[in-house]
Formats: C-alpha cells, structure tokens, sequence
C-alpha cells in the first residue's frame, strides 16, 4: 500500500512540476500604452525613434515589453474613446504623442495609470496638466517643449534664412489653445520688431484647406508659417505640396515636416526629447510615482534646414545661416 501512494505523489510530480514551470515562465509582461493624435504612418517617426530609445533602456517588445498603439487619425473626438481603450486594458503607463487636448483627454480618463508626455504642445502648467514643473502632483509627467515660447525664434530664425520674406502667412488650427496665443500675443511682438506682416489663417477641418490654399493663391504671401497639431499634421504632405508648387519658403514646428520636404524646422531635437520619454518610462516601470518624476525642459535645440528643397523653390540661403544649421537635408 506505501508502495503504490509513494507511486502516485511521485507521477504527481512529474506531471505537475512541468505545468508550475510553464505557468512561472507566463508572467505578465509590462504594457506601454501609445497613444497618438495622428494616424500610423504620419506618427511611424516619431513612434520608432520612442520605442528604439525605450529599447536602448533594456526593453524589447514582444519579449520583456508589450506596446499597445492607437490613433486617433487627427481626430479630436476619438480622443476620450481610445484614452478609454488603454484605462480599461489596465497599461502600465500610457505615452501620450500629442498635444495639450490629448494630454487631457488621458488624464480625464484615469487618474491612477501613470501618462508620460512626449513634449508636444504648450506649457503643462499653464494647461492646468501638472501642478509646477518640479512638482507634478498627480499621474501626469515627462517632457515639455515649449513650442509657444518659441514662436518668436522661429521667426527671427525664418527671416535670417530668407531675409527677402516681409508677408509671411500663418497656419493654425484654432482648437489648440497654444496656437491661438501664439498667433495672437507672441507672434505679432516678434513680428513688429523684426519688420515683418503676418497674416493668421485659420484650419478648423481637413476640408478648410483648399478654400485656404485658394485664398492664398491670391494673396501671394512670401512665407509660411505652420503651428503644429492633429489637424497639420495628418494634411502634413497637403501643406507642403502646396508650398513647394507656389515656391513659398516655410517655417514648421515639428521635425518631421521638414524632412518630409518642408524648409526649415527650429525647435527641440527631438532624438534627445524621445531618450528622455525612455527614461521617464523606465523609472514608472521601476515602481517611480509621476508625481516624483519633474517635468524636463529642452536642453539641446536643432535648425534643420532643407537645402533640397531650398533649390527646388529657388532660395538661396545665406552662408553663415548654413553655417549655424545642425542638420542640413540634401
């Protein structure tokens, strides 16, 4: 009889011991909520720089990682719905690629789930996202580029490069509340003491942009000034179409336009911004709080500047503008 029981628990382990192996090996792996105010291919840059920079930290998707990605397509009103999505898959942290109103629409949806900002839109403080800089306060943090507080630069930047521009033509969506003080408050003050006439032209859907372009037409600016948002960004080959045909200078706030065939980009480097995304990750997967994480400013800034594209619409830049670009696009 001990014979036959010592021959049951024996089979019981051998059976069972390979069964507790595989479930040990099945852990759960950590999930990156994405979230991006774009569509896909639009974002494609910006989501592998962050997820190669993540990767540099230790963290392979599909080994030791999980990433869950959503796009809103430039669509404000999926915001809540796919911020909703990533709560009730219960992420680990949720990257937020996209501005202030996306921030938001995250942060209404959970206030547990730790949100990294990728740098994209106004001062988070003054968007009421964060209590101060040093001091989060809630679920929120990560980087800020401060695209408003560059508006002025970007434009000294501009006429530097292409001293002949004096009418330049700004387009915005005016949804975005940084954009509205950027055109209303900081752009007209660097505008006047530069010697500049600015004209805003507002985008509010993907439909505005052909009576715009036609309005344009006419008025024949002598530059172009693009603020950045969902709405720009997914007409991003739209806008500088319509630029390189009427040979018109153009000034972006985001990296990407430019090296798609847009002028001139002056901003944060965006590689140095996107390591820092890494970090912030890393330390929440760490067991780090946001609100013990402070919001980083840009320390390195980048002049991107498309000298194909400069031939292409026949400028010239000057020498000791090309001189100062970090980047040059041939």
């Amino acid at each position: 009889m001990k014979l036959v029981n010592i021959y049951l628990v024996t089979s019981f382990l051998v059976v069972s011991m390979p069964a507790l192996a595989a479930a040990q090996q099945t852990k759960t792996i950590p999930q990156i909520g994405y979230l991006s105010s774009n569509d896909a291919a639009t974002d494609a840059s910006r989501a592998d720089a962050i997820r190669l920079a993540v990767r540099d930290r230790g963290y392979i998707e599909g080994q030791n990682i999980a990433i869950v990605y959503r796009y809103a397509d430039g669509k404000r009103d999926r915001f809540s719905d796919l911020a909703g999505e990533l709560v009730r898959l219960n992420v680990d942290v949720i990257v937020v690629a996209g501005g202030d109103l996306l921030t938001q629409a995250v942060k209404n949806a959970t206030k547990t789930i730790p949100i990294v900002m990728t740098g994209t839109g106004a001062d988070p403080v003054e968007a009421g996202l964060v209590k101060s800089l040093a001091r989060p306060g809630g679920n929120v943090t990560g980087v800020t580029l401060l695209n408003k507080d560059l508006g002025g630069k970007r434009l000294e930047v501009f006429k530097e490069a292409v001293p002949k521009i004096g009418q330049v033509a700004v387009l915005y969506d005016p949804a975005i509340p940084p954009n509205v003080v950027e055109v209303k408050d900081v752009l007209p003050a660097a505008a006047r003491a530069l010697g500049l006439a600015i004209k805003p032209w507002e985008v509010k859907t993907a439909d505005g942009f052909e009576k715009t372009f036609a309005a344009l037409r006419k008025e024949r600016p002598e530059g172009l000034y693009v603020l950045q948002g969902p709405l720009m960004r997914s007409n991003q080959k739209r806008i500088i179409g319509f630029a390189l045909e009427h040979r018109l200078p153009s000034m972006y706030s985001t990296r990407e336009s430019v090296d798609a065939g847009g002028l001139i980009y002056y901003g944060a480097d965006l590689t140095d911004s996107y390591r820092r995304v890494a970090y912030y990750v890393d330390r929440i997967l760490k067991g780090t709080k946001p609100t013990d994480l402070p919001v980083e400013q840009p320390m390195n800034f980048e002049f991107v500047i498309n000298l194909k594209t400069a031939k292409q619409i026949g400028v010239t830049i000057p020498p000791e503008v090309l001189a100062r670009a970090s980047k040059i696009i041939r």
